[in-house]
């Protein structure tokens, strides 16, 4: 069996967007110890999404990896999520 971790972003930065390369994926909102529930959101059909803790608003863009975000320090570290 494979075991995959779903990306985790994070807005501790406090930018207006962050755009991500992952459909599904789990929103902490800042960095520990500062974050909230770790929130599993799907894209589904849309481009877009508000975190319905954080306000933070994800836009997908197709030319980002599924572990890519930009601002790329809004992407969580898969050490830190293991």
């Amino acid at each position: 069996m494979t075991e995959a971790i779903v990306p985790h972003f994070h807005n501790t930065a406090g930018v207006a967007v962050i755009e991500i390369g992952a459909r599904e994926f789990m929103c902490i909102g800042e960095l520990p110890p500062f974050d909230h529930p770790h929130v599993y959101l799907d894209l589904g059909d849309s481009n877009e999404i508000i975190c319905p803790y954080c306000s933070t608003l994800f836009r997908y863009d197709s030319s980002l990896g599924p572990r890519e975000a930009r601002p790329p320090e809004c992407m969580l570290a898969d050490e830190v999520t293991a």
